[in-house]
């Protein structure tokens, strides 16, 4: 079980010989597997499972009659392919044999109704003669740091009797300790703990590698999960006891203080029990949480999350404010889940402010929040299942639209550990790193190779955009003579650019690449902006006249066709062409007008043409496309009615894609398939209509301040 290889494109063929008795044939029998990325499992020769190109994990099917059929008394073969097509590969497999219960006849609840909003899901299940409302919060408000940053949710839940009688009602909620294992087989420790009148249930390994696993594809095993009994009790025990007591009279088994699990069948139970009593509408929440211990290393120093202020405060100290702010907590996520809403529809409507609201706690869950020893707030991104890189440029870029919008100094956070990276000097090149390690390890570079364009132009745009929301250059001072650097090097490397890997490396790199071109045109831009800030005004006119010169020469060099065929290449030497030219948008969004309006919106009309059922793809070359730079050029659009055409597919894509993965940016427009990544940090980026928005009244506001004076 449990087979894991190493080569990144390759193929894996496993076989298990299984002997069954006449009575195991005649139970309830089930595979389960996992795998990344297709697998077919195969019975005594015949194929039962094939699994298409995606991976899935602990998959459990119960074997119908017909795949049964093909077992037979004595030994049997069981065999699977799997085929990993990139990054990490496995595959498992397993034999099983449901056990009758004798808790009697147990009915499924029916989920009535699902609401998805920024900080909550709602949920509506009917269970007998009562309706069950409950409510799954991560309390992420952007503005709070200690509830940004706070390792806890809250599970709201409501008993409503459906004919208006009252019932006897008990809810059971629980938990394993593979809350913090990365590997089933590893030995875990479940205890029963009391602090300050607090009782709770708290697992973890025993190994307890803290910060010792740097890589994609993992999960935590230091640090624990814990389960407080707050408006509930709690029970440690084996999970069938957990179940009888429950079933039989709506009770929880005495609980174990502790329990040492060296295999998983040994893993106990963490439960979690609400007894209503008899009641026709009751309501209650609970908590849970998890505390890592220390959450990262950053210039080879440790540190914990910001919630705990450099250890003053501890995690139950954490559950039980949690506990008492529950109501101010939620009416302030309901702030937020409206003001969200609202903004995004009064941009684009019900289905844009609904991807929104889909995309937030995605986007805000990808990043851990700390202070460094000298009091530097850092908001540092994972880059999920892609490579696992701690605080990647290219995706601080394409995220910023959120941040931008809510709360810049986040975005200052992403950026502060890569200048002061380059300003201490043990980054030497003339542009910008492309992260700060594998995450949780901070401390430099750790991909193999750089993006010289793309994270120096990343860097220049993201810090013009903070100053201008600033307005003043103040945030640029310190880090002046990095910033020069890079943008020399854009204005030297850009016009043109040689074969360089950019943020789309998936797609393959071309020389000549023209968005790449534009991005450095608009980094050359950006840093004419700051000078201008400073009240440079020689040096902001110098570089602002090479952007518009680089920006002329480049409508010449990549346009290509006329009329309604009028569009920009995918590079300057590939006749026959086009790409997503998102990064045209800062020329929009900022006013400065290098490139012809006519030639942006002869650019979107184009794309208006090449769209697909579920949006637009990145280019020419294939059928994907990444929803983060949709939404970037959906922002260049003209009007709302044209940036609707853009959003209304990328909706379709996330409301009916058959991959039920949490948000994958890279899909394929025709199918709806995710292509690759999955839970990334970079759906922020579907801020960007609101974002130009914002920029936009912003505009409205000073010029009419400016003709009032």
């Amino acid at each position: 079980m449990r087979t894991n290889w190493n080569d990144r494109r390759g193929d894996i063929y496993v076989r298990r010989e299984v002997t069954l008795t006449p009575a195991d044939l005649e139970g309830d029998l089930a595979l389960v597997f996992s795998h990344d990325d297709a697998m077919e499992i195969y019975v005594n020769g015949e194929e039962i499972v094939k699994t298409g190109d995606t991976w899935k994990n602990e998959v459990e099917l119960p074997l119908s009659a017909e795949a049964k059929s093909y077992f037979k008394p004595g030994k049997n073969l069981i065999a699977l392919h799997c085929r990993n097509s990139g990054w990490d590969g496995y595959a498992d497999l397993g034999l099983y044999r449901k056990l009758p219960t004798d808790s009697g006849k147990v009915l499924p609840a029916v989920q009535k109704s699902i609401d998805v909003m920024p900080t909550s899901t709602y949920y509506t299940f009917e269970c007998g003669p009562v309706d069950l409302d409950l409510v799954f919060t991560a309390p992420m408000l952007i503005d709070d740091y200690d509830l940004l940053s706070a390792p806890a949710n809250y599970i709201s839940y409501q008993v409503r009797s459906r004919d208006g009688k009252p019932q006897s009602v008990q809810l059971l909620l629980t938990a394993t300790p593979e809350m913090a294992q990365n590997e089933a087989d590893q030995p875990t420790i479940s205890t029963l703990e009391e602090e300050k009148g607090l009782k709770y249930l708290k697992t973890g390994t025993i190994e307890q590698p803290i910060l010792a696993k740097a890589d994609d594809h993992i999960c935590i095993d230091w640090g624990y999960f814990y389960l407080p009994a707050i408006n509930g009790e709690v029970s440690l025990a084996p999970d069938a006891e957990v179940k009888a007591a429950f079933m039989a009279g709506g009770k929880l088994p005495e609980s174990a203080r502790e329990v040492k699990a060296y295999k998983p069948k040994e893993r106990p139970t963490l439960a979690y029990l609400h007894d209503f009593g008899t009641t026709g509408q009751a309501y209650g929440f609970a908590l849970m949480g998890y505390d890592e211990i220390l959450d990262i290393e950053y210039l080879f120093k440790r540190y914990k999350g910001y919630w705990a202020h450099g250890g003053e405060v501890s995690i139950t100290d954490m559950l039980r404010r949690m506990a008492s702010g529950y109501a101010q907590t939620m009416k302030r996520c309901r702030e937020l889940d409206k003001t969200i809403y609202d903004d995004a529809y009064a941009v684009g409507g019900q289905k844009y402010a609904d991807l929104l609201s889909a995309s937030y706690r995605q986007a805000i869950g990808a990043h851990k929040l700390f202070q460094d020893d000298k009091g530097t707030l850092l908001f540092f991104s994972k880059e999920n299942d892609s490579n696992g890189c701690v605080n990647t440029v290219d995706l601080t870029y394409p995220e910023a639209p959120l941040f931008m919008v809510y709360n810049p100094e986040l975005q200052k956070a992403m950026m502060n550990s890569i200048l002061d990276y380059c300003n201490s000097g043990r980054w030497t090149k003339p542009y910008a790193p492309h992260d700060m390690g594998t995450y949780p390890i901070a401390n430099g570079q750790g991909y193999g190779s750089n993006m010289p364009l793309e994270e120096a132009g990343n860097m220049l745009i993201l810090m013009a955009q903070c100053c201008m929301l600033d307005g003043n250059a103040l945030y640029a001072e310190p880090y002046w003579d990095i910033l020069t650097t890079w943008a020399d090097y854009l204005s030297e490397n850009g016009q043109d650019p040689e074969n360089q890997l950019c943020t789309d490396d998936f797609a393959g790199h071309w020389a000549h690449n023209a968005n790449l071109a534009v991005k450095a045109i608009m980094g050359v831009e950006a840093y004419a902006k700051l000078a201008d800030m400073r009240g440079d005004a020689a040096t902001a006119a110098r570089y602002h006249a090479r952007a518009r010169e680089m920006a002329e020469r480049w409508e010449k060099d990549a346009r290509e066709g006329s009329g309604k065929d009028l569009h920009y290449k995918i590079a300057f030497d590939r006749d026959d062409t086009w790409s997503q030219k998102y990064n045209m948008v800062w020329d929009k969004l900022w006013g400065t007008g290098l490139f012809p309006e006519k030639a942006v919106n002869a650019e979107t009309d184009y794309y208006l043409t090449r769209q697909n059922r579920y949006g637009l793809p990145l280019d020419c070359r294939k059928d994907y496309s990444k929803s983060d730079w949709i939404m970037w050029t959906a922002a260049m659009a003209p009007d709302t009615e044209k940036m609707m055409l853009f959003v209304e597919p990328l909706y379709n894509y996330v409301n009916e894609t058959p991959t039920r993965v949490p948000i994958s940016d890279w899909f394929d427009t025709k199918t709806g398939k995710k292509t690759g990544f999955m839970a990334r940090s970079v759906v922020a980026g579907h801020w960007m209509p609101v974002l130009a928005a914002k920029l936009n009244k912003m505009k409205t506001k000073t010029t009419n301040r400016n003709a009032n004076n």
